[in-house]
């Protein structure tokens, strides 16, 4: 097993990098024996039989909303791609995972301990927006303020950086899942068809949309009819799903301007200048820089690689970790970090 590992465990999917690349990326879930809560397959495995397991297994995502959940099964989850990596050697690892910003002392800990119990020698947290920044590439030691808004799965971050550390930072629970509850209940409210979270996250990804499009598009998917026990194809529009899902963009709207009221003026002028810059999966959704554009008056802009962005500044931090120099982070045991 590589020395330094990298660890960006969200909601949706776990990726870990080291050696300077991406080295793992499996959804986050887990298929556990309903009776004696055994785990019996993770990840990619395990997702593919979402919705489709019997009475006997039960399906478990570990994460929610950002922090961890279920304990003993993010952890076995987490050992179990660390042994998929290659992890059976005698020196432990030493691991930098990202973490919401914001979360409870509490939760926290959650993390470190799941990470020390699956192999890790000692660990250093980071806030997942700080590694975000370093992932697009931004310097942030200068005093001069830059927002990094990180749509996830289960929560958004929201930070604002500056002098290599946060200076104001919000972590709220509305995300991509969000968007995908609000297209099962439109289309359980309009159609009287019930449809699964895969589902829902197909009309998403393939017509979902921020903001109105100017050209209709529309998409046909299956589902069960509530009032005749049948299954039931059903055509859906652009503008329908935009409408079903728009009180959770604007929710994450919202939250950034929450965010921006309580930062120092001086810091907000720099951000009118530079704009907000967006990651996170929930990113990738059609429009999400123009809703911010006409809802804030300023600017905004899609990372590169938003789905990656977490874990390859993680691999930036680790590889140069003066950048982290201005804040509170290094590699400690349990007990230091407990000490705390």
């Amino acid at each position: 097993m590589p020395l330094d590992i990298g660890i960006d465990m969200g909601t949706a999917n776990t990726i870990i990098f080291t050696n300077g690349a991406v080295v793992l990326k499996e959804p986050s879930v887990v298929i556990i024996d309903a009776e004696t809560e055994a785990c019996l397959n993770f990840g990619a495995e395990a997702f593919k039989m979402m919705g489709r397991t019997s009475d006997k297994m039960m399906v478990v995502k570990p994460i929610e909303h950002g922090v961890i959940a279920s304990h003993l099964e993010a952890e076995s989850m987490l050992r179990y791609f660390l042994k998929k990596i290659g992890g059976n050697r005698m020196i432990k690892p030493r691991i930098m995972i990202a973490m919401p910003a914001g979360i409870t002392a509490v939760q926290q800990r959650s993390f470190i301990y799941a990470v020390q119990e699956a192999g890790a020698r000692n660990i250093c947290p980071i806030e997942s927006p700080v590694a975000a920044a370093l992932g697009m590439g931004i310097d942030f030691k200068k005093p001069y303020g830059t927002i990094v808004v990180d749509v996830g799965a289960g929560s958004t971050d929201i930070a604002v950086l500056s002098m290599g550390g946060l200076a104001q930072s919000e972590s709220v629970r509305v995300a991509s899942s969000d968007f995908d509850e609000a297209i099962i209940k439109y289309v359980r409210r309009k159609y009287s068809v019930a449809i699964g979270a895969k589902t829902a996250e197909n009309i998403k990804m393939h017509i979902g949309s921020a903001v109105h499009r100017p050209i209709e598009i529309t998409m046909k998917a299956k589902g069960l009819n509530f009032k005749t026990g049948l299954p039931q194809v059903f055509e859906l529009t652009a503008n329908e799903v935009c409408d079903a899902i728009s009180d959770v963009s604007y929710g994450i709207c919202r939250a950034v301007q929450a965010v921006l009221e309580k930062t120092p003026p001086e810091l907000v002028g720099d951000i009118a200048k530079d704009g907000i810059l967006l990651t996170g999966g929930g990113a990738l959704l059609s429009g999400m820089c123009e809703l911010f554009e006409r809802y804030m008056g300023i600017k905004a802009t899609l990372a590169p690689n938003p789905l990656e962005s977490v874990a390859n500044g993680i691999g930036v931090a680790m590889k140069n970790f003066d950048l982290l120099k201005n804040g509170d982070y290094e590699f400690k045991s349990l007990v230091d970090i407990a000490s705390k």
